[in-house]
């Protein structure tokens, strides 16, 4: 078949572009995180523009870079990384990109000073972000974005603490070493402050609640009685609700006791009228 080696030379790259582009979408989606306190819904859609600044958390240098003593650490936040200027030189970079490529392929890489050459290693390969509220006293503080990967030797990961800050972004500016292979860092940004979806007061109250309940109940008494009347006594119709002189007569009684109260409150009224009746002298 002679299209068969020219429908394979162009077919394999425009797989490999949707299924970059598919990683992608789903570490977008997510960065999207709800959390309910009490009557409060805080949303965090960090990918969502904001201010000034039109993509989010997501940095527009294509990357945010962070270094301590011998370790580099490149990421991106919800995104793939991308190198339009300096990028990462560190060797052994086969699973995040390639030499040519080296971070373009993970959301985060790591390189270590070890014998005077820095080694590459991958953080983040694929959707795998994880998002988690940074203090639940105070939910509108942040969150915590944890990006890991599993390899054959080493289990990474890096944690991002974005931190509400509404004034602009500050940092990366410190890097923490948590384990072998485990890195925390720190971003101050409008992304990191939550929207709040409902506030205290909105709900439907105990007193809605209370009347909620008790229809409830008297429709499970009215259906347990119909069906009992029905089934057990043989009672056919509309006689087979419970209690039918009673509520049949229940608009009566309760005009009855309207009319008396409107009565008593005349009855009052006058009284009340009378004892200041004009006195002749």
């Amino acid at each position: 078949m002679l299209g068969g080696p020219k429908f394979l030379k162009w077919l394999i790259p425009l797989v490999a572009i949707l299924h970059r582009l598919a990683s992608l979408n789903s570490a977008s989606a997510a960065c999207d995180f709800s959390f309910v306190d009490g009557s409060r819904i805080y949303n965090y859609t960090l990918t969502s523009p904001v201010g000034d600044f039109p993509h989010g958390v997501r940095s527009e240098d294509g990357y945010y870079k962070v270094a301590a003593n011998e370790t580099i650490i490149w990421f991106q936040l919800c995104d793939g990384m991308i190198f339009n200027h300096d990028p990462p030189t560190c060797a052994d970079c086969s699973d995040c990109g390639g030499p040519m490529r080296c971070g373009t392929d993970c959301t985060a890489l790591v390189a270590n000073d070890i014998g005077g050459y820095h080694v590459c290693t991958a953080i983040g390969r694929g959707p795998k972000i994880d998002v988690a509220i940074f203090d639940k006293k105070n939910p509108h503080g942040g969150v915590i974005v944890k990006m890991s990967s599993n390899g054959p030797k080493l289990n990474c990961s890096l944690s991002v603490s974005v931190l509400c800050y509404s004034k602009g972004v500050q940092g990366p500016h410190s890097l923490e070493r948590l384990g072998t292979c485990n890195y925390a860092t720190e971003l101050r940004h409008p992304s990191g402050c939550a929207v709040i979806l409902n506030g205290h007061g909105k709900g439907w109250g105990w007193f809605v609640t209370s009347i909620i309940i008790v229809l409830c109940l008297f429709g499970a008494y009215l259906l347990a009685g119909i069906v009992y009347r029905h089934f057990f006594l043989g009672i056919r119709g509309i006689d087979a609700i419970p209690n039918l002189d009673f509520w049949s007569s229940l608009p009566r009684r309760i005009q009855g006791f309207c009319a008396s109260l409107v009565r008593k409150f005349k009855g009052h009224s006058q009284g009340y009228r009378s004892s200041y009746s004009p006195v002749n002298f």
